[in-house]
């Protein structure tokens, strides 16, 4: 039996109001929505726990967008407390 597996890319957020004017704008909106989606994960897990499932709309959001490189390495950082956001 084959696992059925639905592709969603990340919603509307307002505080990137801006995301499709250029390439180059895209890009550069698109690399901060992944850090900030990523850092306020993180920070609401730590607030709230991982079993907040509202949290989980952040998760979403990065693991569309971010490269994986970048998440496993923000993951060692963190792990090794050297991580440059406020978490």
């Amino acid at each position: 039996m084959t696992e059925e597996i639905t592709l969603e890319t990340a919603p509307f957020d307002p505080r990137f109001p801006n995301q499709n004017q250029t390439r180059q704008v895209e890009l550069t909106r698109s690399q901060q929505h992944c850090y900030v989606s990523y850092v306020d994960y993180h920070r609401c897990i730590k607030i709230k726990g991982e079993d907040f499932e509202p949290c989980n709309y952040f998760k979403k959001v990065f693991t569309s967008l971010c490269p994986n490189a970048w998440v496993e390495q923000w993951n060692t950082q963190r792990e090794e407390n050297r991580f440059a956001g406020p978490l």
